[in-house]
């Protein structure tokens, strides 16, 4: 639980000022974790990259995001949120120039999980200082706008990082994706130590290193064999791995169920899982990060490789995508909540599902991109319809006293849905390009996981209860 607000020491100037600084770091954070996807071709020609190392250069941002979201939350609670905001976003900064420097693909994996690891940091200090910067009123719109605005980060990746490779500009190359970070990380640290008021939890839990640590094992076996397993040959020892990851996954349970009836603090909250709501709201994300993930990531190699598209060009093509996702967060998906709703994510799911296997076959026939386009601008809508009630889904019915762990909960599985979705989408769609299967054939398979991924969600969405919101 944070300590009172400190909104009445700050005019609205002052909390405008402070919430724009927090908005700039979750930008940040955002479209990072998508602004390599454009960009990929040439970095694995400039490194001369396997496919399995550009999988690691986009998994391993969200793999430690995932682990350690938890507990920078806790490190907030503990230490301060205004001190943390600025250490994460310094780590982030430092973490992007090694990303833009890097000389070889394992130092930019590597690069990229300290920039995960930075932003895990980073990321839940925003939350809570919007508590601590407004009533509970205010920030219901407040945290709307995270969810439009976010959703637009995601999309709006592709499109930057298309656009610099274009321009090239300093004739960076690929770098640019990644030092562009520097500049707004200086504006964001400064404005931060300026700006946003001190403040830590009265109640700070304790934080749970050991959970963590079988969190990232449970995670890291379970990715491994998805982005090892090709280029090795799929050796025996790789369904070992698979099996060591359900067995801690389960020791993960049970730490966790223990921890918390021993100390009352643990990385997650064991009773909310009673909640109908917030289980298949849970599943229903990771499920979505997997689908959407692997989209955006084959889509932006394929267009490259398979049918010769410029970076511009690319980014041009997310654009309609990004409209879309706008209009399904911010018009369909809330208003039409209320009124209907296990309904609406489950229309939304089924149309994201329709727009993106129309686009996987679009793009196999190679017809006009605005043919391209009108298809994206549906999965967008689908998109943003199925995203935008799914935080609301899963938290509708969270007791208040664990709401921040929930929310946490929420987020962590977000990233790691993220991971699973640009390995395991991506190793089917590498595994056929490594067989001499051309890209858009490759691609138009991948859309059909996806669709079938999504497919799968709207169908546990019926399990929903029929009023969400009692």
């Amino acid at each position: 639980m944070a300590t009172r607000a400190v909104s009445d020491g700050l005019n609205e100037r002052q909390r405008a000022l402070a919430f724009a600084t927090i908005l700039l770091a979750f930008v940040m954070d955002v479209a990072d974790s998508t602004i390599v996807n454009t960009a990929l071709p040439a970095i694995q020609q400039g490194l001369g990259a396997s496919d399995r190392a550009m999988q690691w250069v986009v998994s391993g941002y969200f793999l430690t995001f995932a682990v350690l979201l938890v507990v920078g939350g806790r490190l907030g609670d503990l230490f301060g949120y205004a001190r943390m905001f600025a250490i994460g976003v310094a780590a982030f900064s430092i973490a992007s120039l090694a990303c833009g420097l890097a000389s070889g693909p394992t130092t930019l994996a590597v690069a990229r999980l300290a920039q995960g690891a930075a932003a895990a940091i980073m990321a839940p200090q925003g939350v809570a200082l919007i508590q601590l910067l407004y009533s509970p009123s205010e920030r219901i719109g407040r945290l709307a706008a995270f969810g439009v605005i976010g959703g637009l980060a995601a999309i709006g990746g592709p499109v930057l990082g298309g656009l610099l490779i274009q321009l090239n500009p300093l004739d960076l190359g690929w770098r640019s994706v990644f030092l562009i970070n520097l500049p707004f990380g200086v504006l964001a640290l400064v404005a931060g130590r300026m700006l946003l008021p001190p403040g830590r939890s009265g109640h700070a839990l304790r934080i749970d290193a050991p959970g963590s640590l079988l969190l990232f094992a449970a995670l890291g076996t379970l990715l491994l064999p998805l982005i090892e397993g090709r280029s090795a040959g799929w050796p025996w020892w790789m369904g070992g791995l698979a099996l060591m990851s359900a067995g801690l996954w389960w020791g993960f349970w049970r730490y966790e169920r223990s921890r918390r009836a021993r100390l009352g603090s643990a990385l997650i909250e064991p009773s909310l899982f009673e909640d109908r709501s917030f289980r298949i709201g849970l599943a229903a994300t990771g499920a979505f990060a997997v689908a959407s993930g692997g989209f955006l990531l084959t889509f932006s190699v394929t267009l490259q490789r398979g049918l010769g598209y410029s970076p511009v060009d690319v980014a041009l093509l997310h654009m309609p995508f990004g409209l879309g996702v706008m209009a399904g967060i911010s018009q369909i998906g809330r208003k039409a909540l209320p009124v209907h709703g296990r309904r609406v994510p489950i229309m939304g799911a089924m149309l994201m599902a329709l727009g993106c296997a129309a686009t996987g076959l679009a793009v196999h026939v190679a017809v006009p991109g605005v043919v391209i386009g009108a298809l994206l601008l549906m999965a967008g809508i689908g998109m943003g319809t199925l995203s935008g009630p799914l935080g609301p889904i899963t938290l509708s019915r969270v007791d208040r006293n664990h709401a921040g762990v929930a929310g946490a909960m929420h987020k962590t599985m977000q990233q790691i849905g993220g991971a699973m979705g640009t390995a395991l989408i991506a190793t089917i769609y590498f595994s056929m390009t490594g067989d001499h299967w051309p890209p858009v054939t490759a691609f138009l398979i991948a859309t059909l996981a996806v669709a079938a991924d999504l497919l799968a969600i709207a169908l546990l969405l019926t399990r929903l209860p029929k009023r969400l919101f009692d």
